[in-house]
C-alpha cells in the first residue's frame, strides 16, 4: 500500500503538518516492505460489510514450507497471494470497531489465531484503517 499525506482524515489529526505527514507516510512504506515471518497460525482476509456496520476479518490456516512460504495445510500447495485457489475461512470474526473487532480475535477465540506479535500489530493497524474508512465511506483495501 502507497500512503499519502491525506490517508488519515484531517479531522482525525489535524494538527498535523503536510511535511510531517509526507515523512511519516515515506517511512512507513518503506517499513512495509521489510522481510517478516509470516504467522505459522493462518493469515486473514480483512473486508467491510458496509449493509451491517461491520469490519470483518476471516481467518484461513496454513502451514510454512522450510523456503518461508504460506501453504495450504491440506494440499502442501503455495499459496499465492493473487492466486485463484478458493478456501473456506477456519473462523470468521466481525466487529463494529477496531477495538470491538481486535479484543474478538485476541481476548475471546480460543485458541487465539495469532502466534506473532508484528501480525498482531499489522491486524490492528489494518482495522483502524477499515475503521476509518467504514466511519468515512472510503474504500478500504487490505495492505
Amino acid at each position: 500500500m502507497v500512503l499519502s499525506p491525506n490517508a488519515i482524515p484531517s479531522e482525525t489529526c489535524p494538527a498535523i503538518a503536510p511535511e510531517a505527514a509526507a515523512a511519516i507516510a515515506t517511512m512507513d512504506n518503506k517499513l512495509s516492505n521489510r522481510f517478516i515471518e509470516l504467522d505459522p497460525a493462518g493469515y486473514f482476509i480483512i473486508f467491510l460489510d458496509r449493509e451491517t456496520g461491520e469490519i470483518c476479518a476471516d481467518h484461513y490456516g496454513n502451514d510454512i514450507n522450510e523456503q518461508g512460504l504460506a501453504t495450504d495445510p491440506e494440499t502442501g500447495e503455495v499459496l499465492a497471494c493473487k492466486g485463484s485457489l478458493k478456501r473456506l475461512p477456519t473462523a470468521q470474526y466481525r466487529g463494529r470497531s477496531a477495538k470491538e473487532l481486535g479484543m474478538k480475535i485476541t481476548e475471546e477465540a480460543e485458541p487465539c489465531p495469532l502466534t506473532k506479535l508484528d501480525h498482531a500489530l499489522y491486524l490492528g493497524r489494518e482495522f483502524v484503517r477499515a475503521e476509518i474508512a467504514l466511519m468515512s465511506g472510503a474504500e478500504y483495501i487490505q495492505d
